[in-house]
């Protein structure tokens, strides 16, 4: 049986419940610009909420995102959302 790539999981997670879908790429490019992250930001709250906060931190590592970066920004993102996000906290 293939293994199974966790990332992958993290972008079945973001798409699913959208009909555009995001890539790895675009994916992390909002997770490194604020702005870019309003104009998708169904995605990113449901990374930020949804994926577990160990495969966040693999897939801002896999894209050259610090970790303490995204969680700075996981906070920036929930007091302009309004929402609660674990990686936030």
């Amino acid at each position: 049986m293939p293994e199974v790539d966790p990332l992958a999981s993290v972008l079945t997670t973001v798409n699913a419940p959208y009909r555009d879908e995001l890539g790895a790429p675009e994916l992390a490019a909002c997770l490194a610009d604020f702005e870019l992250a309003k104009n998708h930001s169904g995605h990113v709250s449901t990374f930020l909420g949804d994926v577990p906060v160990a495969l966040q931190v693999e897939f801002a590592l896999a894209h050259g995102l610090a970790p303490h970066r995204l969680a700075s920004f996981a906070a920036k993102f929930s007091e302009w959302s309004g929402e609660t996000y674990p990686l936030a906290e």
